[in-house]
């Protein structure tokens, strides 16, 4: 019967791949990090954010007064610098006018939000998400016998680290849903369990170079792992599944689209499985 299910998510997920392209979305969203513009909630270049004293919200002292703030007596501003491009006539050698552009080096004052009274700091977009009981009891029964650390945190990232047996995930409430959430965790759960202390399959996997045929491979291996777990207790939505086929289909790309490459990481992914789940 286990069988059976991963054959039926092998193919079914090679029946959604011949519909054609389906556009990926990442299941979570980011969180803001490093010096960022009030206004346009954008991260400021690196170069700004070398010269930045702080973290957060900056903008200028206009723009603090448009939304209604005061800037505290005494306070010091700090820069941004930007190129702004001009364009003037020139004379060619030929003797004909053309327009060169030159570059110049400009900057803003600004103040951080710290420095700043009126104005309550932004909240970040955080959903709320009603756990699954019988997902979470998967995930911390296998960290606990794995002894795998575990981490869920504010982050624009979910990762898994070989070399410190690490899984990193973005918070519950960072996801449009709980099953995001839990299609993300198991599929780091899984390439968790190609650690040479299990089943011994990270050889040439995560330490390959990204990109590579052996990396797409172990990236099958992870999402197939994960749809299977989410069909088996039950959470899968039609999103997940579609989800997960366009990540799938992410890879097979750089495998030249054989879809031989599905079967084959189909039958490493359920001996994954069936290793988190202790089948």
């Amino acid at each position: 019967m286990k069988t059976n299910v991963y054959q039926m998510v092998t193919d079914r997920i090679i029946e959604e791949l011949e519909k054609g392209v389906i556009p990926w979305q990442k299941p979570w969203t980011g969180v803001r990090s490093g010096a960022f513009n009030r206004i346009s909630k954008k991260p400021y270049s690196l170069l700004n954010q070398m010269l930045l004293k702080h973290t957060g919200e900056y903008t200028t002292f206009k723009q603090w007064q448009q939304l209604g703030g005061h800037i505290r007596k005494g306070e010091k501003s700090e820069i941004i610098v930007f190129w702004k491009i001009f364009e003037k006539e020139e004379i060619n050698d030929k003797g004909e006018k053309e327009k060169v552009s030159i570059p110049m080096l400009r900057y803003y004052n600004v103040f951080h939000i710290s420095q700043v009274d009126g104005v309550e700091p932004l909240e970040e977009p955080l959903n709320d998400i009603e756990p699954i009981e019988a997902a979470d009891k998967v995930i911390i029964d296998y960290i606990t016998k794995e002894h795998i650390t575990f981490e869920e945190i504010a982050s624009n990232k979910a990762f898994y680290s070989p070399s410190s047996d690490r899984v990193v995930v973005p918070l519950k409430e960072q996801y449009q849903n709980a099953n995001g959430y839990y299609s993300t965790t198991f599929h780091e759960l899984t390439h968790s369990t190609g650690h040479k202390t299990r089943l011994d399959r990270l050889k040439t996997g995560m330490d390959a170079a990204f990109g590579s045929e052996t990396y797409s491979k172990e990236e099958l291996i992870a999402e197939i792992g994960s749809a299977s777990i989410l069909n088996i207790l039950g959470i899968e939505t039609p999103q997940t599944f579609k989800n997960s086929a366009a990540y799938i289909q992410n890879w097979l790309q750089v495998l030249k689209n054989d879809n031989k490459f599905i079967v084959s990481a189909a039958g490493k992914a359920e001996k994954a499985v069936n290793y988190i789940m202790n089948m």
